[in-house]
């Protein structure tokens, strides 16, 4: 299954259909070009078990595929890069922050696969794929949206994004570039789904400041925010509240001190984050102790796991701690993160969430109804592609661009073939797809 020099394809291996583990294929004159490799996380009797997309497909094609490019930093759009790599060996290619978090993780685990720094608003030409990267907001820096042009059409893949005017690190959202975009001829909008089901419009990540100020200065003794690791952003935040409540800043989860190490080598929190070692922080008042942990989703192996079992090696959580969630519940975790509450509350530590706290302590980083909206009122394409969701957000998402007068909408799932250019339609079950789950052994195992 070859596109030829008038075919303009999408084929998603992962996360069309679901939230999680995306792995995006576009198709033209013979070629391919990769759009993230990443990983999901499921629930098992022993723990979080790591999932990826079976690339059987692409691997059988390596040789026509021109690069792999890296949207972001998250773990669903690069985790499984340095486990897949082998099955590609193309060139990867990410902005500043993205490359420095996947080179970590590539030299930890051995791989040799070679990552190409570009800039945030870099053109490439990749065989016969022409790559606008244009920089767009999220729940993590540097996240990139893509244009993708060819001599038979154009594609703007979304990637994760919202539109948020304060996002405290990086780039603000430019309304003025997204607009220039109606003046471009794209065929088609492959856009983000998370937060289809949600009316309104997500919250900034400058407005979380007064609702965690909250919960912090308030707070009798110790608190712990549990956030996601590569919210650079959320870190820069409590960094800074660390300092205006007097509090240490201590940092515990492997994760987390990589994030942080990637972000401050790209020019990221250098103000107001300077952290005690984790040895010390036992030792420290109570009242004067601020720590981000990683395990916000009930990882049985993350940091705050083990403060609430009392088994962490540097700390032993006490009555009157609190513990702040300053993140969502990922669909599939709500057990797990119920067992963690419970206890965490059974040593008589206090726990904030969303259910009762009325100032917002966390952002989602996907666009809600009036964001959706407003791209494609934004970006006149002929032709919307819902993925990174569920079946209920891909409808969601078709029907909001529906109503915003986008003429074709095409709605599918991890497999199916998009047929963008010359005629628009869906191959169904066009390839063969599936999961990979990553064993103790570290080998994979097809699910």
């Amino acid at each position: 299954m070859t596109p030829d020099n008038s075919e303009l394809w999408f084929l998603p291996l992962g996360g069309c259909g679901e939230i999680g583990m995306n792995l995006n294929l576009f198709g033209h004159d013979g070629h391919w070009l990769m759009v993230d490799c990443g990983v999901t996380f499921e629930q098992g009797e022993r723990g979080n078990r790591v999932q990826m997309p079976d690339p059987d497909f692409i691997a059988q094609h390596c040789d026509k595929l021109v690069g792999l490019l890296a949207t972001h930093a998250h773990q669903d759009h690069i985790g499984a890069i340095h486990l897949l790599w082998q099955h590609f060996k193309c060139p990867i290619y990410a902005t500043q922050f993205t490359a420095h978090v996947v080179q970590t993780k590539l030299r930890r685990e051995g791989c040799a696969a070679p990552v190409i720094v570009v800039d945030q608003n870099a053109v490439q030409q990749l065989g016969p794929f022409s790559v606008h990267w244009l920089p767009i907001t999220h729940s993590t820096a540097e996240t990139s949206a893509l244009l993708i042009d060819t001599p038979a059409g154009s594609i703007l893949h979304t990637a994760d994004w919202k539109v948020d005017h304060a996002p405290v690190v990086g780039k603000a959202f430019d309304d003025e570039a997204w607009r220039s975009l109606g003046s471009r001829s794209i065929d088609a909008i492959v856009c983000d789904s998370t937060n289809a089901t949600q009316a309104g419009h997500s919250v900034s990540e400058a407005d979380l400041m007064p609702g965690l100020a909250q919960a912090i200065a308030n707070a009798p003794a110790r608190v712990v925010v549990a956030c996601f690791a590569s919210n650079i952003a959320r870190l820069q935040t409590i960094g800074d509240l660390a300092r205006s409540s007097g509090r240490h800043l201590a940092v515990l989860g492997r994760s987390l001190n990589d994030m942080i190490a990637s972000a401050k080598a790209c020019g990221y929190l250098q103000e107001n984050f300077n952290v005690v070692h984790a040895h010390d922080i036992g030792y420290l008042p109570p009242h004067e102790v601020l720590i981000i942990a990683t395990g916000s989703q009930g990882e049985s192996a993350a940091a705050l796991n083990r403060l609430a079992q009392g088994i962490h090696p540097e700390l032993e959580l006490e009555p009157y701690d609190r513990v702040i969630f300053s993140s969502k519940t990922i669909p599939g975790n709500e057990l797990a993160i119920e067992q963690l509450v419970s206890a965490l509350r059974s040593r008589t530590v206090e726990v904030i969430d969303h259910s009762n706290t009325q100032l917002p302590i966390h952002a989602s980083g996907h666009p809600c109804v009036e964001e959706l909206a407003q791209m494609y009122r934004w970006v006149d394409s002929s032709l919307a592609i819902p993925v990174h969701g569920e079946p209920q957000h891909l409808r969601a998402n078709a029907e909001v661009a529906k109503q915003c007068g986008i003429a074709q909408r095409l709605v599918g799932e991890n497999g199916d073939l998009f047929r963008i250019r010359p005629t628009p339609s869906i191959y169904r079950n066009a390839v063969r797809t599936g999961r990979l789950e990553l064993l103790s052994n570290g080998r994979l195992q097809p699910v």
